[in-house]
């Protein structure tokens, strides 16, 4: 006979252990001793380490001695005098950083800023607009993606090189602009060469905007579209409802790498404009590359490079902010 007050349940070891029944405190399991949380550590948290080391080793010879090598440079006074001998160069602190805001280093960077901040700001509604009238399928839907990623797809280089010679005093632009009573003057150089810059840009980055919004897009379950259509939605509120919203983070993802793009963009003002560039769009690049393989002052070109590191690194820095306090807010609601 077994009495019913007391019940057999198996340990953790197997065995069985006799609790009896009623009110009271639940059986909890023993702590684990200090030795068995230091194996337990170690097999969590120190074995991913080793396993980061190829990477680290990579990103310290490819990112980090450069990085450093970089900032050393900017504070000597290298140049094509003492390029030879550079590590008995003089020491001269932040002489350079101080030499490169006096030698117009504020105006490429307003210029770089403004330019990567319109040419963004332009490319969304095209991107997404295209976005949206390819995603639904249709009879030709792949020719027509494949029409609007012919500019992305092609090389800066060619694309600069066929805008500059579209875009000379009797080129193509000027002669069908002139067969409509439009005077286009010199695109090139003077006032117009900043817009001209813009303007080729927009037309040749809002492919990328256009890809990431129709990443995007497929995200969105069918079942959110049918149901809007029962509800008999039309295509504004279901595009400000239903579209707009899954697109907020990859368009925000894809604002931000446009815009660091256009502020690191060498090729295209350099191919369209040549070296030195006009001062319209002289841009951090330019800036940058002229101060070091014309003027060849190196030191004050790596301060120059320097400082626009720090300027690109506040978007990034503030996007990762941004990023990390919705994942902590989406965290708490779950």
């Amino acid at each position: 006979m077994t009495d019913d007050s007391t019940t057999t349940r198996p340990t953790r070891s197997g065995s069985a252990a006799t609790i009896a029944a009623g009110p009271g405190p639940a059986l909890q399991e023993p702590a684990p001793s200090r030795r068995e949380r230091r194996r337990r550590g170690v097999t969590e948290r120190q074995r991913p380490l080793w396993m980061l080391i190829p990477g680290g080793l990579l990103m310290t010879v490819i990112i980090l001695i450069p990085l450093l090598l970089a900032i050393y440079i900017s504070l000597i006074d290298l140049d094509q005098y003492t390029l030879r001998r550079w590590l008995d160069a003089e020491f001269i602190g932040l002489k350079n950083y101080v030499e490169a805001f006096q030698s117009g280093l504020l105006h490429s960077m307003w210029l770089s800023v403004s330019f990567a901040v319109i040419s963004t700001i332009a490319t969304i509604p095209f991107g997404v607009a295209a976005a949206v009238a390819t995603q639904n399928r249709y009879r030709g839907r792949a020719v027509v993606r494949a029409a609007f990623l012919i500019p992305y797809v092609l090389p800066s280089f060619v694309v600069a090189t066929v805008w500059r010679t579209m875009l000379q005093p009797d080129g193509i632009v000027n002669t069908l602009l002139g067969k409509v009573g439009i005077t286009g003057g010199l695109w090139l150089s003077g006032p117009k060469s900043y817009w001209t810059l813009i303007l080729v840009e927009i037309w040749a980055a809002w492919p990328f905007i256009y890809l990431m919004a129709l990443a995007g897009l497929q995200s969105v379950d069918n079942e959110v579209h049918e149901a809007s259509a029962i509800d008999g939605a039309n295509w504004w509120p279901k595009l400000t409802h239903v579209i707009l919203p899954y697109l907020r983070g990859p368009v925000l993802l894809a604002c931000l790498l446009a815009t660091l793009n256009h502020i690191n963009n060498f090729t295209l003002p350099f191919v369209l404009f040549g070296a030195p560039a006009p001062d319209s769009v002289n841009v951090m690049p330019m800036i940058v590359y002229v101060t070091s393989f014309q003027s060849l002052r190196f030191g004050l070109s790596a301060a120059m490079a320097i400082v626009s590191l720090l300027l690109i690194a506040i978007p990034l820095f503030a996007y990762l902010r941004a990023l990390r306090l919705d994942v902590h807010e989406e965290g708490g609601r779950r």
